[in-house]
């Protein structure tokens, strides 16, 4: 298997790989084959792809539609015209039945907004559906992971969200390494002063950090958080366990995503201190690494952020 350009390209090739063995995998495409990179697709699997145009509360309905015929349905197209303007069919068509749709939300967070801005930026997607019941939510850290995690939401029953993103990602993983159905994976563990967990597509800056603390003698495990909300946390409750302390970093909104998740897991389970990094404003255009820098997502900035935290 070759290594992808970025996430969507992940996400094409992990259709068309399980289309070629499975004939009830399906996509839905509001206007979105070429964003989503799935034009192959398409022309390999026509009997297998619906084109509803831009329409994106359509192309929900006719996932719900195909998905209650006993077919496997994906949805993808940008994360906010999913989540935001076709909520109302992603809960009430899809959620409430508890449907086998799955969806993939592309150009999601601060740095997928390089050229449009605040208008395909999207931060609110994983606050809006964690409010809303059936979701298994997947939030892979780069290209491998999210070709692995398009697969395995084939694999479960009930609407599944996958967060993507821009082609701006960079990568982490071995493409061979799965996704893990912990909801979370511990990739360096140097010590307890801190629990530096990330989400999606910041990882890289989070282990940067993480080697910047080391070199002032602060003492951290960082932990990739892979599913928000998930039915199981108990490894995410592990770590948790361990940590004098945790900081969240995530480009999302500071309400709704990683950081709002393990809080309700300390609250619930193991009171301690939490400090949450997230975005608390809108974005802007620009290059998608000076973005981040400027938004407090520099490696400098968060192992500075851990180290003002100490408790």
């Amino acid at each position: 298997m070759a290594g992808f350009k970025g996430t969507r390209e992940a996400f094409a090739q992990a259709l068309l790989d399980m289309a070629q063995e499975n004939d009830k995998i399906m996509f839905v495409s509001p206007d979105s084959l070429k964003a989503m990179r799935a034009t192959k697709f398409a022309e390999l699997h026509p009997e297998q792809y619906v084109e509803v145009g831009i329409s994106e509360q359509n192309a929900v309905d006719t996932a719900a539609g195909l998905a209650a015929a006993g077919l496997t349905p994906f949805v993808g197209t940008y994360a906010g015209f999913l989540t935001m303007r076709a909520c109302e069919q992603m809960r009430t068509f899809v959620a409430y039945p508890n449907l086998n749709v799955k969806f993939v939300g592309i150009n999601s967070g601060l740095l997928g907004g390089e050229r449009e801005g605040v208008t395909h930026q999207f931060y609110e997607d994983l606050g809006i559906l964690s409010n809303i019941p059936n979701y298994t939510i997947f939030t892979p850290a780069d290209a491998a992971q999210t070709y692995h995690a398009v697969k395995l939401a084939a694999e479960i029953d009930g609407p599944v969200y996958v967060r993507a993103g821009s082609g701006r990602e960079a990568d982490i993983y071995e493409i061979e390494t799965p996704f893990s159905e912990d909801g979370i994976r511990i990739l360096k563990e140097y010590g307890n002063d801190t629990l530096l967990l990330s989400s999606g597509f910041v990882l890289d800056r989070v282990l940067k950090a993480a080697e910047l603390l080391k070199d002032k003698g602060i003492q951290v495990t960082v932990g990739d958080v892979n599913i928000l909300y998930g039915r199981n946390p108990q490894k995410i409750l592990d770590a948790i366990a361990k940590a004098k302390q945790i900081v969240t970093v995530e480009d999302h909104n500071v309400n709704g995503g990683l950081g709002a998740y393990t809080s309700k897991l300390v609250v619930e389970n193991d009171p301690k201190y939490v400090k949450r990094m997230g975005l608390t404003t809108f974005g802007e255009s620009g290059p998608a690494k000076e973005l981040a820098d400027a938004y407090g997502f520099s490696p400098e900035n968060i192992a500075k952020t851990v180290e003002e935290n100490l408790k």
